[in-house]
């Protein structure tokens, strides 16, 4: 049974730092590209990352780009987002997400169709 499992997040003030970690089991990661997702109250569910299956390709939406960085460790089975420069509308609930086929396979822009397997989530709050 394929689970993964999103921690670090938490509340901050704008402008600090959070990395999220997403661990994974019931699947060998690198066969699968891993992507971040966030969901802020009444809105929906939008990209904010990806990376390919080895680690090499990456692919950001423009809100973070420069600011967020998507890393995965294959022999932990473990992928990372490191999030700097935080701001009050990065506030959301953050998702990963798994997929076996890589991200140069994926429609751009990346939607959350494009992932079959997903985390439960995990809250960021920044304030200003």
């Amino acid at each position: 049974q394929v689970q993964l499992v999103e921690s670090g997040g938490g509340l901050v003030q704008a402008g600090n730092s959070l990395r999220l970690s997403c661990a994974t089991s019931g699947l060998i990661l690198r066969w699968y590209a891993m992507g971040w997702f966030r969901q802020a109250p009444g809105k929906e569910r939008e990209f904010v990352a990806a990376i390919s299956r080895n680690g090499y390709s990456t692919y950001y939406a423009d809100s973070v780009k420069g600011r967020f960085t998507i890393s995965r460790d294959n022999a932990k089975n473990t992928g990372y987002l490191q999030m700097n420069s935080l701001k009050p509308e990065d506030t959301a609930v953050y998702y990963c997400a798994a997929d076996p086929k890589d991200i140069s396979s994926m429609n751009i822009p990346i939607s959350k169709g494009e992932f079959d397997y997903w985390g439960q989530g995990t809250q960021v709050t920044v304030s200003s």
